[in-house]
């Protein structure tokens, strides 16, 4: 299979969502991007500030948090980071819960994993795992199917790729690769040994 840079691999799995995605820029300035960019390439409307966000602030260690920062001195936390191995790995306890509702319970907070691996082509490819629904308990599955549906982590990926991307005249980047989950077992992504030993 090839993966043109910009086209978003989306793989379901039972209690999971596995995307990939490539870029045209060397891994650790496609780590430093993923974090000091934030602001610039999340969706608006995956905040709770919308529209009024004044910044989004990824703190690069392990202990580390992810939050927005809102209109009048609003802060809600999105993640706590719990491994931080630049430029190659962070895993992010996620805090948002099934309604986009805050989740403050470690118990009941599910995992994302973010890898980023050379592509031998001087670009990036990174793989972004979202597994545990299950603790968020009622409503897990939906939010599954949400976050790995074209307005979840599909889109995501897409518009950090999109700012990391040439910006060619001309050049569209392609749509995003949704596979179905029957063909998850046949595509040509192999997970990183820990995504492997722990799926």
């Amino acid at each position: 299979m090839t993966i043109h840079s910009g086209t978003v691999e989306n793989f379901a799995c039972a209690d999971a969502v596995r995307c990939r995605v490539n870029v045209a820029i060397p891994r650790a300035r496609a780590f430093e991007s993923f974090r000091h960019d934030i602001f610039h390439w999340w969706p608006q409307d995956e905040t709770w500030s919308g529209e009024s966000i004044e910044d989004i602030f990824f703190e690069g260690r392990k202990g580390g948090v992810l939050w927005e920062r809102g209109p009048e001195g609003y802060r809600i936390d999105m993640a706590r980071v719990l491994r931080w191995m630049p430029p190659e790995w962070i895993v992010l306890r996620w805090h948002v819960g099934p309604n986009r509702t805050p989740e403050p319970n470690p118990a009941r907070a599910s995992e994302v994993e973010i890898r980023f691996f050379d592509d031998g082509t001087g670009g990036t490819r990174i793989e972004l795992e979202h597994r545990h629904f299950s603790r968020h308990g009622d409503g897990a599955e939906k939010y599954r199917a949400r976050m790995g549906g074209e307005k979840g982590w599909p889109r995501i990926l897409k518009n950090y790729a999109e700012h990391c991307g040439p910006k060619l005249d001309g050049v569209k980047l392609e749509g995003v690769d949704m596979l179905a989950p029957a063909l998850a077992s046949v595509t040509t992504l192999r997970p990183a040994p820990a995504l492997a030993a722990q799926a």
